[in-house]
């Protein structure tokens, strides 16, 4: 575990990096280009170490070789014709970042307006990082993104303002492609993510709030009040969302954080809790055993082995 914390991490001990605007043409929000060895395509992070990112990856491969990425606990293997989409706050690592080939895709949350960002479930955690679309798919998918690219490239031909507004719009084109893809792009699919799209500003300015307030706030009646909605609306926009209730969306955050810290960090389990709102190292390994059937020393403890 302790080779992988990056050394010098402040608060957690795993380091977020946020969206490199330096390296983003005419300073946009997004950038697309070639990976590879010798080219700047990535925030400057420690590569070969775990670490965060405050915004949205998206690499097509065409390498010869695959590459191993790790993403939450799981290895992927990627190769020629694959996508994987790493998303804000994922914890990960890259493998042998020099011999990463293909085009990749960064762009920074805000960047589109929140409409589009239910539309293309941008923070659709639940969806599988490595995607493998069939050779129709990945042909529209290549199109879309050289397109993206060009678009992206040409920075003389509009003034900035509109520059950035047809990136917008392009870069909305392939993101619902790509979420048509992850969705599994049957019409039964289709449908699920049109219904929830209808009812989803409820779920998604909780899911917000959550993602903002997870390590102190673990109270249902609280989010509820704080936006604004009765406790009955919010637990039927959650279930209508996810299948679950708004409790179990919240424990279910707390604990893949603390999964995270027990598997990245060497922080005292007792600091682990206090870091996500159990001052009371107990009460935070009953939470932890009641959710996983494991003490947090025992994941911690099967991870080293």
């Amino acid at each position: 575990m302790a080779d992988e914390q990056y050394e010098g991490a402040g608060g957690d001990g795993i380091r977020t990096f946020p969206f490199p605007v330096d390296l983003s043409l005419l300073g946009v929000g997004m950038q697309v280009g070639p990976m590879g060895a010798g080219r700047t395509w990535h925030a400057r992070a420690p590569l070969h170490r775990v670490h965060r990112i405050d915004f949205h990856v998206v690499m097509l491969f065409t390498g010869d070789r695959p590459v191993r990425h790790m993403i939450d606990f799981a290895e992927y293997e990627a190769t020629a014709g694959d996508l994987l989409w790493i998303r804000p706050g994922q914890v990960h690592r890259f493998s042998r970042p020099g011999e990463y080939r293909g085009t990749v895709l960064t762009m920074q949350p805000g960047f589109l307006p929140r409409a589009t960002v239910e539309a293309t479930g941008l923070y659709r955690y639940d969806l599988p990082p490595l995607l493998r679309p069939d050779p129709t798919r990945l042909a529209a998918l290549t199109a879309s993104l050289d397109q993206l690219r060009r678009e992206y490239e040409d920075a003389t031909t509009l003034p900035l303002s509109l520059h950035t507004a047809v990136l917008r719009h392009t870069l909305t084109a392939f993101l619902l492609r790509l979420a048509h893809l992850a969705a599994g792009g049957s019409p039964e699919a289709d449908r699920s993510r049109q219904a929830d799209t209808q009812g989803d500003t409820t779920f998604t300015l909780f899911r917000d709030a959550v993602e903002r307030g997870f390590a102190t706030n673990h109270s249902v009646s609280a989010y509820a009040d704080a936006l604004g909605y009765s406790r009955r609306t919010l637990v039927r926009a959650v279930r209508a969302a996810t299948g679950e209730t708004p409790k179990a969306f919240i424990d279910k955050r707390v604990i893949l954080e603390a999964k995270r810290l027990l598997a990245h960090t060497d922080l005292p389990i007792g600091r682990v809790g206090a870091a996500l709102g159990f001052p009371d190292a107990a009460n935070f390994s009953k939470f932890f055993h009641q959710h996983t059937d494991q003490t947090p020393a025992a994941f911690r403890a099967e991870l080293s082995r």
